[in-house]
């Protein structure tokens, strides 16, 4: 046999199979909620996964103001912002930060689980978080997940 019987498939932009999923956020912990959330982002559960190109599927979060954090780390961590002038760093902790933004917790849990450059700004475009049960992708059909599944 002088040619191979197999080629390797790649996924790119054209040929992925994008799909919207549901993840509801209640009682969840924040970091294995956040591993697991970038793991569908990537596409790392898809057979196609390609490692070079968005072939991941969209995911809405629901429910962001109710995860958890384990241990004392909803009073001890800390979260550093700079605002760009003079001693102008800022520090919040997850407590506070619940109370203003519960989606910016998420959000800066899973964008510091997807990889760095273009291709992760591309995946933090993929995720949708949102306070409460309500969301505006109904007309997306998105099937919900269970993470317990997922491992």
């Amino acid at each position: 046999m002088d040619a191979l019987s197999y080629k390797t498939k790649f996924a790119n932009k054209a040929t992925a199979d994008k799909e919207w999923l549901l993840v509801d956020a209640e009682n969840e912990v924040v970091g294995r909620l956040a591993s697991k959330v970038a793991m569908l982002l990537r596409g790392k559960h898809k057979t196609s996964y390609t490692p070079h190109s968005d072939s991941g599927s969209n995911v809405i979060i629901i429910n962001a103001e109710k995860v958890r954090f384990t241990g004392k780390k909803l009073t001890d961590k800390e979260y550093v912002r700079y605002t760009g002038f003079q001693s102008g760093q800022r520090f919040t902790t997850p407590k506070e930060l619940m109370a203003k933004k519960p989606e910016e917790i998420l959000t800066h849990a899973i964008h510091g689980m997807l990889p760095k450059g273009r291709l992760g700004r591309t995946l933090n475009t993929n995720v949708r978080i949102f306070v409460g049960t309500e969301h505006g992708h109904d007309a997306q059909q998105p099937k919900k997940v269970d993470l317990s599944k997922i491992k």
